[in-house]
């Protein structure tokens, strides 16, 4: 059986992951969230550079207990020993790892990682936390230039403590689009 990747991510409501410098403080903390179920379909974590360095930044070097790959063009493997750098070879590595046994993989971010893996077919779920605030600016969801994707409602549920409305998606990758006819 294949693995699947799921992008699992809060958004704001006018499309934004993370505040202009980054931030992620406006994402409420939600007591109706089993975080340790969610975790618990994960073994393996997929970032990009910027992800991982706010990572490193608040103390962390990825998410333990989980295989982390880091996809970057800048960062040297040796200077990372606690994940495992992806430079190039991006669909065989994805390959090898859908192949693999083991749990979901997710895609923690970011928005270009995430364009990227979803322009080449790799991203199955798409998992939005939709948080009722309008930020005005940050990083995108999905950045410009972006393919059409078509989605299937899996499953919806809302919070109501916090508002927040988690939204999952099965990716449709036989949906026509610009890049498929």
């Amino acid at each position: 059986m294949t693995r699947r990747i799921r992008y699992s991510v809060a958004m704001s409501l006018d499309g934004f992951i993370a505040g202009p410098q980054g931030e992620y403080d406006w994402i409420p903390d939600e007591p109706g969230i089993d975080w340790d179920a969610f975790m618990g379909r994960f073994d393996t974590v997929l970032m990009g550079r910027r992800s991982y360095e706010a990572a490193v930044k608040t103390g962390g070097y990825g998410l333990p207990k989980m295989n982390n790959y880091v996809f970057s063009r800048t960062l040297r493997p040796q200077d990372h020993p606690d994940v495992t750098v992806v430079s190039d070879r991006m669909d065989e590595v994805i390959a090898e790892l859908r192949r693999a046994p083991g749990k979901e993989i997710w895609l923690f971010g970011g928005g270009d990682l995430f364009r990227s893996l979803l322009a080449r077919g790799h991203v199955d779920l798409l998992e939005v936390g939709l948080v009722p605030i309008l930020l005005g600016a940050g990083l995108p969801f999905l950045p410009a230039p972006a393919s059409r994707a078509g989605l299937r409602l899996a499953e919806h549920r809302l919070y109501s403590t916090s508002g927040i409305m988690m939204l999952t998606y099965e990716v449709d990758h036989g949906a026509p689009g610009p890049d498929r006819g």
